[in-house]
């Protein structure tokens, strides 16, 4: 990516893409958190696919965009598909067709409100962002940092050769000690990424991309890439970020996730939600890579998961030798040399998740919930091996959450 051009002298623009499903409940407080940016944005534009609620009301009512997908079969990846296609064709500075008809929500451009700057206008049918402006894609139960774009899109600006910046991502409070999990997993992830700068999936949460890295993107799928040509997200993919994820990296991107790009986002507020959300990223994750096979890009992913196939292994036999030497000896019996392995072992625990407070390292000091919750992660992982090998067909799960604030 060397040859790549340095950002011209205008300045980049920024676009939001929301893709929102019965989102009522939370898009309001997602606008409410973009109106709020140090940076804010040019153009946010909702794309209200397949909603029966007032979604779309909410989002006028904010000064927002709205496009209401037509027809879309295809979920999330489909949704945006459409609204990039239809959306960034023209412009959408007025609320009338140039032969003066109204128009309406569905396909062509609206604009509803002022609360964000309108989009300047183009001649022609050509597209209306340049190769180094960006587009954030974030999910619509997403709040983030107020620093979110203006680290994101300084980080694009200073760096011709990076093709995205992802979010760091963080769960919302509530659901009790299931919910206290999760946001403990999401920390000790955020932080490994903080540290090593190791992006390994670009968050569907929320990541800023530029403009000529999506169209690459496009131009090579149905050859370089797999998917339909001309389309930024492959349709068939289960999860589509890490899906596009590897995809810029096969085009020789560069991606970052700095530590302030920070977002708030939805936990699962149940075991078996927790169970059908893990199965759809794990599921994916295994698809993702039977379709790029083995390549420069794709190694170190295959080697991630062989370490948790052979994680599953060793805690299963950990647990088995345990059982049976409780058996044996009719009691526990702690060795020092193991008793302080352990320690160890408890105290990255506690230092991984010490930035979630109080309730994060209570939970994490007993060791054996989040054993066990391990032991839930591993059986999805178990799980979708399986289905992938029987080539089971895969669903999509929708949650319904509670409003966030």
């Amino acid at each position: 990516m060397d040859d790549r051009a340095e950002s011209g002298p205008h300045p980049a623009r920024l676009v939001v893409l929301i893709p929102a499903h019965d989102e009522a409940a939370n898009i309001g407080a997602t606008l409410t958190a973009l109106q709020r940016q140090t940076r804010r944005p040019d153009r946010v534009v909702v794309i209200a696919d397949n909603c029966t609620d007032d979604t779309a009301d909410i989002v006028r009512a904010h000064g927002a965009e709205v496009y209401e997908t037509v027809g879309n079969t295809d979920k999330k990846a489909g949704a945006l598909n459409q609204a990039i296609v239809q959306r960034f064709r023209r412009t959408a500075d007025t609320d009338r067709r140039a032969d003066g008809a109204p128009r309406d929500d569905r396909g062509p451009d609206r604009r509803a409100g002022s609360g964000w700057r309108a989009a300047q206008p183009v001649a022609g049918p050509s597209a209306d962002l340049r190769d180094d402006d960006h587009v954030l894609v974030m999910d619509a139960d997403t709040q983030l940092d107020p620093r979110f774009l203006e680290t994101a899109a300084a980080s694009l600006d200073s760096s011709p050769g990076t093709g995205a910046a992802g979010g760091l991502f963080y769960g919302h409070p509530g659901s009790g000690v299931l919910g206290q999990l999760q946001r403990n997993e999401y920390l000790r992830y955020s932080r490994d990424v903080a540290r090593t700068g190791r992006v390994m999936v670009l968050t569907g949460t929320g990541t800023l991309f530029r403009v000529r890295a999506l169209r690459e993107v496009a131009a090579a799928r149905g050859s370089t890439l797999p998917g339909r040509r001309g389309q930024v997200y492959d349709t068939l993919a289960l999860t589509e970020d890490n899906e596009l994820t590897l995809a810029l990296k096969t085009l020789g991107w560069r991606l970052t996730s700095p530590a302030a790009c920070s977002v708030v986002t939805e936990i699962m507020p149940t075991w078996r939600d927790l169970w059908q959300q893990r199965m759809r990223w794990q599921r994916g994750a295994l698809e993702n890579l039977r379709h790029y096979g083995l390549t420069r890009v794709t190694l170190r992913y295959w080697g991630q998961q062989v370490g948790i196939g052979v994680g599953v292994l060793a805690f299963q036999a950990y647990l088995v030798l345990t059982v049976l030497l409780l058996a044996r000896d009719g009691g526990l019996h702690v060795d020092p040399f193991w008793g302080a392995v352990g320690l160890v072992f408890l105290a990255e625990r506690l230092v991984t998740v010490r930035r979630g407070g109080r309730r994060a390292l209570l939970l994490a000091l007993p060791l054996v919930v989040e054993l066990a919750y391990d032991l839930f992660v591993q059986a999805v992982f178990v799980r979708s091996l399986l289905d992938v090998l029987r080539r089971r067909e895969a669903t999509w799960h929708h949650v319904a959450a509670p409003a966030t604030t």
